[in-house]
């Protein structure tokens, strides 16, 4: 190991946070990397170090920023959330009430709440992602609303990973006129003070840390998985092979380039995906989600009721996902709760929690019961049998601490 760079602050309750943050960085696991926690209305850890981009000799800074990918999913479940609590959105009522262009091709009867807990059966474009300017927002909504849905809406669950964006995001725009990236500047960061984005600016372009990809092992085991007969496999293959014979999963991650460094392109920085290019500091994140853990209220300002966000945390749908590998992940209203996505085929995290991770290994979440608001953000996207080791094992020692 080497002597890493890590600077911030950690309470000494949570040293065995930081002895866990400093081993990713020091042993290479991780370039850069930040974490940063709220523990019943104060920061008690913010750290951040490493490196912005691989290979390079620029340091990880207290303001750099990184795209949380799918943890912008949590950013979006707090909008909607936000909406309800105003009384200008009803999720049990159809799409085509607030969208009337989507209500047609079989589509006619979704639900709002089938876009907040993947069950829309809109996991993909058909024909496969097209070639539109990530910045051109309509031509991804309208794409998604003149096609017929790939399962039959309300049916079964599908996690929507690259069209929930999209689809949640319309309605916001929809219900409230403001674009999302506006809704959460306007509603969220800049009244709360949170350095956290949707489509970024000039400005901002300079302070992002790079994304780098391990490169994934090959497909030959799933093939050989898929062809065995089933007497030969455990329960667990079984059901790996059964999910194997589906196309959900390549069809929702499905990208519009095979470019690793298009995510780090400004094309992608200054678009709006709220279902994947969110970018942010940890103890943005931490804030947020201390805030919803702790009442809903800071300094004088609320982003809504405790009992608005108790609605937001009862499951809509419990699985089995037919993209992920037909877990049984748990979704409110738009959040994972107990972050199941982060454990598949590890330890549970409590089922208290809620929040969402992203695939390049950040995850946030806020723990009610604890008053805990945590995220951890890094840059660097690990083979999936590595994906939130660095965060978990983070996470067990915050359960540790906090009981």
């Amino acid at each position: 190991m080497t002597t890493p760079h890590i600077e911030g602050y950690c309470d000494p309750r949570f040293s065995a946070v930081e002895k866990q943050f400093i081993q990713a960085i020091a042993s290479g696991f991780d370039t850069g990397a930040s974490v940063a926690i709220e523990y019943q209305g104060e920061m008690v850890v913010n750290l951040w170090g490493g490196l912005k981009k691989q290979g390079s000799d620029e340091l990880w800074v207290e303001d750099t920023l990184v795209n949380i990918y799918s943890t912008t999913k949590a950013i979006i479940a707090t909008c909607i959330l936000m909406l309800i609590d105003e009384g200008k959105l009803d999720i049990d009522r159809p799409v085509s009430d607030y969208w009337p262009e989507y209500g047609c091709e079989g589509k006619e009867n979704t639900k709002v709440c089938d876009f907040l807990c993947h069950r829309a059966g809109m996991h993909g474009i058909r024909g496969g992602v097209p070639h539109y300017d990530f910045r051109d927002w309509t031509a991804w909504t309208d794409a998604l609303a003149s096609q017929a849905p790939l399962r039959a809406p309300g049916t079964s669950q599908g996690y929507h990973a690259l069209t929930f964006g999209w689809l949640a995001g319309e309605i916001i725009r929809r219900v409230d006129g403001r674009s999302v990236g506006q809704y959460v500047a306007e509603e969220i960061a800049q009244p709360f003070g949170l350095d956290l984005k949707i489509g970024l600016e000039d400005s901002d372009i300079s302070r992002c840390a790079d994304i780098s990809q391990d490169v994934r092992p090959g497909g030959w085991l799933m093939t050989a998985i898929a062809m065995t007969p089933d007497f030969l496999l455990s329960e667990q293959l079984r059901k790996l092979k059964a999910f194997l014979r589906t196309d959900d999963f390549k069809v929702a991650f499905a990208m519009r380039s095979s470019d690793a460094n298009e995510v780090n392109s400004d094309e992608w920085r200054k678009a709006e995906v709220p279902s994947a290019n969110g970018h942010s500091t940890a103890s943005a994140l931490a804030k947020l989600f201390g805030i919803l853990s702790t009442g809903c209220e800071r300094d004088g300002k609320r982003l809504m009721t405790k009992s608005t966000l108790d609605f937001g945390l009862q499951p809509l749908s419990e699985g089995p996902d037919t993209v992920l590998f037909n877990e049984a992940i748990r979704y409110g209203v738009g959040f994972d709760l107990g972050l199941g996505m982060t454990t598949i085929g590890r330890d549970k995290h409590p089922a208290r929690i809620f929040g969402h991770c992203g695939i390049g290994g950040s995850v946030a979440f806020g723990d009610p019961e604890r008053g805990v608001g945590y995220a951890f953000l890094c840059n660097r996207m690990h083979k999936p049998r590595e994906l939130y080791q660095t965060s978990n094992a983070l996470t067990r020692a915050v359960f540790d601490i906090t009981g």
